[in-house]
């Protein structure tokens, strides 16, 4: 225990607790505060993933957009964080401790007003970090979307989804799968759905499916960009402009995804009973995570590497960057309890899942200009599909589910993969019949899309006061300069002064005689 005392800040008018100096924390504080500062780090690496993204969105779009990708994912943060604070994490996780029937939706601690001095309320500052981690998970929910609508956008319409995702659509999936009354959660004390409830450990159904599907209803309602696509319906390639910003924000993504996938166990430190056992399972479950997380994104890459050279007789990097990001979205629900060999088997089966859905959209003719739905939407299908069949009992245990069934491959029956094929398809039902609806009103609304006119210019010149690179405003300057002498009808002397031209040779007439 912990005794404090009264003590005046300096720059205060108010009094403070302090812990007494004589004071010593017990075992139970210190675990509880590396605990604390475990997830704290683990959600700085996932909002570190924000800058991922927009590395990753700016590489992909021409260079006449770039401004305007990258505010557009800057303000999925700040909206989101207002959005969730206000709304979400109370849909999300309100009444985690209260009776009541809430299998469906949280109700409470709206705006964190649950919020008690000293923790003795129903959720106390002692929970502030998991507030931070969780608002880290919906802003990268929310911020897959903008690949998917790149380039032809409005930006009133964009700012208004990443409002409606963060503050309703993604908590209640996450209060479904995560909350421990959720009526999907494994976290359930009892009537488990099929016995066993939806397993998804970082996200693949809860943050990846709702991002990725949340965008292909965008791209599909916005319609392709300007020229993606003939007369007769074939594709007109429309390369982004920087592979090397597309290289660096898929490296910063893997990285951040240590934060997402370890820093789903909440948890790293571990005690030892009286009788010499292990309690606690935080480090062996995250270590585990970051060991599969690897394997997969390296299958995940390797996969798409040689596929694509054999379709394609050529080594794609762009193709093998999604392929790599494939792997790791498909290993996020089954990170904490699969072998390192099923992790390799996963992220080459989430590569096949991105290049089959990337034929698909061409298909449909619909333009999607990340691939954000193939990347995230399809593999977060197949790795929450997965569970079902690689999750081990044992390493379930460890991190804390339900042991009773398991994976169908070690005979766990199929009580866990039912109930995340439900999962699957009650995640994809409640995503798009919310947004696809929100981005339909805007676009009856004629507040959709920009015009064909600023989608031709770009959004950084005709809504951001300019483009983006020096030398595309140098470029500008070199064209209206050419125009200006043009009409003046002189020619460019490149600086020189007119004394130092060489002056051409006068023709005389024949003096001999």
């Amino acid at each position: 225990s912990r005794s404090f005392h009264l003590v005046a800040h300096p720059r205060a008018t108010t009094l403070i607790l302090r812990p007494s100096l004589d004071s010593h924390p017990s075992m139970d504080t210190v675990q509880a505060s590396l605990d604390q500062l475990f997830v704290l780090i683990s959600g700085y690496m996932v909002f570190m993933m924000q800058c991922g993204f927009a590395m990753l969105t700016a590489g992909s779009v021409r260079t006449k957009n770039t401004k305007n990708v990258l505010l557009k994912n800057l303000l999925d943060a700040c909206i989101g964080a207002l959005a969730y604070y206000i709304f979400g994490f109370a849909f999300a996780y309100g009444n985690e401790t209260d009776e009541g029937n809430t299998v469906f939706i949280g109700k409470s601690n709206f705006a964190l007003s649950d919020l008690s001095d000293l923790g003795t309320g129903t959720w106390g500052p002692d929970r502030l970090h998991f507030f931070f981690f969780q608002w880290t998970f919906a802003a990268t929910a929310a911020t897959i979307v903008s690949g998917s609508v790149a380039e032809r956008t409005s930006f009133y319409a964009y700012l208004g989804y990443a409002f409606f995702l963060s503050a309703f659509v993604y908590p209640v999936v996450s209060h479904w799968v995560w909350s421990a009354q959720g009526w999907l959660s494994a976290f359930k004390a009892d009537d488990l759905l099929f016995g066993s409830g939806m397993i998804d450990f970082a996200g693949c159904g809860v943050v990846h499916m709702v991002g990725g599907f949340a965008g292909l209803m965008g791209a599909i309602i916005v319609g392709p960009r300007l020229g993606r696509f003939d007369a007769e319906g074939n594709t007109v390639p429309m390369p982004g402009h920087s592979a090397t910003l597309c290289t660096l924000g898929t490296f910063i993504l893997w990285f951040g995804w240590y934060g997402f996938n370890p820093g789903s166990a909440l948890a790293f430190t571990t005690s030892i009973s009286l009788d010499g056992t292990l309690e606690g399972s935080g480090p062996y479950t995250a270590a585990r995570c970051a060991v599969t997380t690897t394997l997969a994104a390296a299958s995940g890459g390797l996969t798409t590497l040689f596929i694509i050279k054999l379709k394609d007789h050529c080594y794609d990097l762009v193709a093998v960057l999604n392929g790599t990001l494939a792997g790791l979205v498909g290993i996020t629900a089954s990170c904490y309890g699969v072998e390192p060999w099923a992790a390799l088997i996963i992220g080459a089966i989430a590569a096949l899942f991105y290049i089959g859905g990337g034929i698909l959209l061409l298909k449909l003719k619909i333009d999607d200009p990340l691939e954000a739905w193939p990347i995230h939407g399809c593999c977060g299908m197949w790795g929450a599909f997965a569970v079902g069949l690689f999750s081990k009992q044992d390493l379930q245990l460890v991190a804390g589910f339900n042991t009773e069934y398991y994976g169908a491959f070690y005979g766990g029956g199929g009580q866990l993969l039912g109930a995340n094929v439900v999962g699957i398809i009650v995640i994809i039902l409640w995503t798009c019949g919310l947004i696809g609806p929100f981005f339909y009103i805007f676009k009856l609304l004629g507040m959709l899309r920009i015009s064909p006119e600023d989608e031709l210019i770009g959004n950084d010149i005709s809504k951001h006061g300019g483009a983006a690179y020096p030398q595309d405003a140098l470029n500008a300057a070199e064209e209206s300069a050419q125009r200006d002498l043009g009409n003046l009808k002189q020619k460019d002397n490149f600086g020189m002064d007119d004394s130092a031209k060489i002056p051409e040779p006068e023709v005389r007439g024949d003096d001999s005689a």
